[in-house]
């Protein structure tokens, strides 16, 4: 049976009173306060083997609490709530040693398996360290229950070089994370260098990524230095890493494996100190299947997983980025607005295909645009990817979904009995049936916008453009 004293401290009698029976329940010795000062008093006189602490009291922060019960008590487990539910919150937490930090509302069950942890855990002395003052800004938003296990992992991962794999649709932020990562992390101090994979001529790759020299191909007139070169010391983001050609994942894993690489066209090995932090709108592991992602790199890569979900799975969300979306044109010199009730309501129920990216540039284009100061709901309609509003949220009936299409096509490609057609060109049937349908079904509910279209498909702009070519669409654009 549990046992140990813990020491609790909330302004909020409610909360105190529903902690101190639930851990009293199953053994723990709950004393509890209201206040800061109560709580130091005690920790300072040897009091307590753990501390559970709301951020904001009446005589004091938290997190200029912890800090000088820390200096006496170096080895006490400290579990941080707050309702202040955002990635500084999380990052102050761990930066000043807490235990763990805990999102309000909170699960209960799940505040019970934290204290079980950290009664039974090992006492090590946490470092406190300080948050530099020019990074008190806010680099993600949301307080729905998903963001917050995203800014619960973040805060572990910031003093760590553990290489990251950040998975997402398109538009989620997975370069936000990235830049976050750097920036609250040790290396912070370092350059924080970005390249998309997609962005670069397959053939240029190696040269981007690891530098050249002088002679090693036509054009090479003089040595260049590489993406790894430049952040040395730093962070280096591979987005799109889906995108990187066979040839460098070889030399990528390299580096992983060896901390050093070679320029092309050079012959002496360069020691590197990097973090690799990648991210993918793709699946890897089909690309493993299918021959175009190597297995081990993409071990040495997924040390921490990290998905973000898509904003249609974090709908509560959507308020709080659109105001800071507002906010952030208005501080850029946009005219200032507001979203009245009825549209906020309405970008709540809106799906984004093309996530928090299409939400920002949508807040952008409204501040820009429309002479109104208050936007109501008829323009945000109007300006939205589908063009049936009504049923953006619905499912397709089985005629319109692609699944309809795929049986039709099947029924096409089988005989009656189950026998195979002939199968000479059977893959480029499925392509041609298939793709066109589908690239033209995703052009028309973004109504041409090409950018959107890509972002719906989980493509690239380029691949949208190169398949819109090949498969010959007509593409009708601004379609109302």
């Amino acid at each position: 049976m549990p046992s140990g004293t813990i020491l609790l401290a909330d302004d909020d009698p409610g909360i105190r009173t529903v902690l101190n029976q639930a851990l009293g329940r199953i053994g723990y010795d709950v004393r509890a306060t209201g206040n800061a000062s109560t709580l130091y008093n005690w920790a300072s006189q040897g009091e307590g083997d753990l501390i559970i602490t709301d951020v904001v009291m009446p005589d004091e922060n938290a997190f200029d609490l912890i800090p000088r019960i820390k200096r006496i008590r170096p080895d006490i487990p400290i579990i941080v709530m707050s309702a202040q539910n955002t990635l500084i919150t999380a990052i102050k937490a761990a930066e000043r040693g807490a235990y763990e930090y805990l999102p309000k509302p909170f699960d209960l069950n799940e505040l019970v398996r934290v204290v079980g942890r950290a009664m039974s855990a090992p006492r090590e002395s946490a470092v406190s360290r300080s948050l530099p003052e020019d990074q008190e800004k806010m680099p993600l938003i949301g307080r729905s229950p998903a963001m917050q296990e995203i800014y619960r992992v973040l805060a572990r991962l910031m003093q760590t070089d553990l290489t990251v794999m950040i998975s997402g649709e398109s538009g989620t932020g997975k370069e936000l994370v990235a830049r976050a990562l750097h920036d609250y992390g040790k290396r912070r101090n370092g350059p924080f260098v970005a390249v998309n994979m997609a962005a670069i001529p397959r053939e240029l790759i190696e040269s981007e990524l690891f530098g050249h020299e002088k002679g090693a191909f036509t054009g090479a007139t003089q040595r260049s230095a590489g993406r790894f070169e430049q952040a040395e010391g730093g962070t280096l983001f591979l987005d799109e890493i889906g995108d990187m050609p066979m040839e460098a994942q070889t030399r990528l894993l390299r580096v992983l494996q060896q901390g050093e690489y070679t320029t092309v066209g050079g012959r002496t090995p360069i020691k590197t100190d990097v973090r690799i932090v990648a991210a993918t709108n793709r699946d890897l592991r089909q690309l493993i299947h299918q021959g175009f992602f190597r297995e081990d790199l993409y071990f040495r890569l997924n040390v921490v997983p990290l998905r973000l979900p898509p904003l249609r799975e974090r709908s509560e969300d959507v308020l709080d980025l659109v105001r800071h979306f507002l906010a952030k044109a208005a501080d850029e010199g946009l005219p200032v607005k507001t979203i009245d009730s009825e549209g906020m309501e309405l970008l709540k129920r809106y799906r984004w295909p093309g996530n928090v990216r299409e939400l920002e540039n949508l807040v952008r284009r409204l501040t820009a645009l429309y002479t109104d100061e208050v936007i109501g709901a008829s323009v945000l309609e109007s300006e939205l990817a589908e063009p049936d509003f009504a049923r953006a949220s619905t499912a397709p009936s089985e005629d319109e979904s692609l699944g309809g299409s795929v049986e039709r096509i099947l029924n096409q490609l089988f005989g009656p009995d189950g026998d195979i057609l002939p199968p000479a060109g059977l893959y480029d049937r499925i392509l041609r049936e298939v793709e066109r349908p589908l690239f033209s079904m995703s052009l028309a509910a973004t109504r041409g916008n090409q950018i959107k279209a890509a972002a719906l498909l989980g493509i690239n702009r380029n691949t949208l453009r190169k398949k819109i070519r090949e498969l010959d669409i007509q593409v009708i654009r601004g379609l109302k």
